[in-house]
C-alpha cells in the first residue's frame, strides 16, 4: 500500500512513476479527490459534534432552571441526524479509498528501467559457460519421461493438466535439490521455518496478492475463506503481521520450503509441457525484514544468495533488473535470475528477488521503533532460493548425456547418493 502523504505532497512525481506501471493519472486524481472529500466531511462532522455538545449543555441548563427545552432538543435531534448522515458518507468514501489504495502497485525505485514489458529489462551480469553438446539436446520432460522419473500422464489422470508425479530417482533429485538449498541458506544466516500451506484472506492482502491476483489463487473452505499459498512469501511475511519488531534484531532473515499452488490464469498455451509452469510446485523462499536504510543492500545480498545456489550447481545464468512494466505488483525493484535451458536455447526465470520497501509492511502493519521511539514501517524483501522444479529441469537439460543418462552436479551428490541418473534395472 502506498503512503497517502506521499501521494498528497508529491502528486506529479507519483503520477510519473506510476505511469510506468500502467496506472493512469486519472486514477491518482480520483483517489486524491476522494481523500479531499473525506477530510472535508470529517471537518463538518467535528463541527457538528462540537455544536451537539454545546446544545446538550444548553438542554441541561434549561432543565435545571425548569425552562422549556423543546426547541434545543429539536435542534439536537437535527444535529444528530446530520452527524449520522455525514458518518455514513465518510464510511462509504473510506471503503472507496481502501479499495483504490489496494489496487495501486508499488512505486518503482528510480534506477530501474522504464518500459512496458520484458523487452525493457536490463541485463546486469552473466555467469557460467553455455554447455556445448555433440548431440541434439533434449527437453527436460523428454529426459524425465525416458528415464521413468517424471510421469505427467498419471499426474493428469489423477489431478489434471500441469501436475506431475516424481518417481524414484526423480523424487530423490527433487529432495536433494531442496535440502541442498535449505542448508546453503542456513549457512547464510537464514532461520529455517515450516509454514502453514493455507492462509486467511488478510494474509493474502498483506503481501499484495489480493485483491488483484485473486483469480490466480486456489481458494478452499465451505465459504472459500482460506487460500492455498502461491508462495511461502505469504506465510513468512505475515508471520509478523500487526507486530512491532525489536529494532535491534533487524535485519531478520527466514527461509522455508513449501509447495506453491497457482491456477496460472491467463497462461493458456504457455509451457504446457514440463516443469516450468505447474499448478503445484515446490519452492524454497527467502524473506528479510529490514530497516529502510538496510533494504537495498539486503536486495543485493539476497540476489547473491540465490546466485550462490546456481554457481554451486554450476548452472549458467544471467541477472536482470526488471522494467517497470515487467515487475511484480508489490515490488519496488526486482532482480530476476534466469538459468540457461539448452533445448530451448535461451534463459528462463528461476528466481525473482524483490525489495517491496514498506509496501507490504504498510498493508500488514509490520513496524519497529526508531532511535527516537517513533513507529516506522519495516522494509520487506522476498526471493526464490530457488524454484525447485525449474532447478530440476535445468539440471536435467544442462547435465544430460548422449546415452540418455544425466550426470548429478557435484554439489548434489552427497544429497542424492549417486553420480548418475540412469534407467533403473
Amino acid at each position: 500500500m502506498l503512503d497517502i502523504k506521499y501521494l498528497r505532497n508529491n502528486t506529479s512525481e507519483a503520477k510519473e512513476r506510476l505511469a510506468g506501471r500502467g496506472v493512469a493519472g486519472e486514477d491518482v486524481d480520483a483517489y486524491l479527490a476522494a481523500d479531499v472529500k473525506r477530510r472535508e466531511l470529517l471537518v463538518q462532522t467535528e463541527d457538528l459534534k462540537a455544536r451537539r455538545n454545546t446544545v446538550s449543555d444548553e438542554i441541561g441548563q434549561k432543565k435545571r432552571a425548569k425552562e422549556d427545552a423543546s426547541a434545543v432538543i429539536a435542534e439536537m435531534q437535527e444535529v444528530s441526524k446530520a452527524i449520522k448522515e455525514l458518518d455514513e458518507q465518510v464510511q462509504a468514501i473510506e471503503l472507496e479509498l481502501n479499495d483504490r489504495a489496494l489496487r495501486f502497485p508499488n512505486l518503482p525505485e528510480v534506477s530501474i528501467p522504464v518500459g512496458p514489458d520484458e523487452a525493457a529489462n536490463r541485463e546486469e551480469s552473466k555467469w557460467g559457460q553455455i554447455p556445448k553438446f555433440d548431440f541434439t539436446p533434449k527437453a527436460h520432460y523428454e529426459i524425465g519421461e525416458a528415464l521413468g522419473i517424471l510421469d505427467w500422464e498419471r499426474g493428469a489422470k489423477v489431478s489434471g493438466a500441469r501436475f506431475v508425479y516424481y518417481v524414484g530417482q526423480g523424487a530423490r533429485l527433487e529432495r536433494a535439490v531442496y535440502n541442498f538449498m535449505l542448508d546453503e541458506h542456513q549457512k547464510e544466516g537464514y532461520v529455517e521455518m515450516m509454514t502453514p500451506y493455507m492462509v486467511k484472506d488478510e494474509a493474502m492482502f498483506g503481501t499484495g496478492q489480493y485483491p488483484k491476483f485473486q483469480d490466480d489463487a486456489y481458494r478452499v473452505g465451505t465459504n472459500a475463506e482460506m487460500t492455498l499459498i502461491p508462495t511461502a512469501e505469504v506465510p513468512l511475511t505475515n508471520y509478523y503481521r500487526e507486530e512491532v519488531l525489536d529494532a535491534s534484531k533487524l535485519p531478520i532473515s527466514v527461509t522455508a520450503l513449501s509447495p506453491s499452488f497457482r491456477q496460472e490464469a491467463g497462461s493458456a498455451g504457455r509451457d504446457t509441457r514440463g516443469l516450468i509452469r505447474m499448478h503445484q510446485f515446490n519452492k524454497v523462499e527467502m524473506v528479510k525484514f529490514t530497516k529502510p536504510e538496510q533494504s537495498y543492500q539486503a536486495l543485493d545480498t539476497m540476489t547473491q544468495n540465490a546466485e550462490n545456489i546456481l554457481r554451486k550447481l554450476e548452472l549458467p545464468y544471467h541477472v536482470l533488473t526488471l522494467s517497470t512494466g515487467d515487475m511484480g505488483f508489490a515490488a519496488a525493484k526486482t532482480h530476476d535470475l534466469e538459468v540457461w535451458m539448452p533445448e530451448q536455447n535461451l534463459y528462463r526465470e528461476i528466481s525473482s528477488v524483490s525489495n517491496t520497501e514498506a509496501f507490504q509492511a504498510r498493508r500488514a502493519k509490520i513496524q519497529y521503533r526508531d532511535e527516537d521511539g517513533k513507529l516506522q514501517y519495516v522494509h520487506t524483501l522476498n526471493g526464490s532460493g530457488l524454484a525447485v522444479g525449474r532447478t530440476v529441469a535445468a539440471i536435467l537439460e544442462n547435465y544430460q548425456n548422449a546415452d540418455g543418462t544425466v550426470t548429478v552436479p557435484a554439489a548434489l551428490r552427497p544429497y542424492f547418493g549417486a553420480d548418475l541418473i540412469q534407467p533403473e534395472a
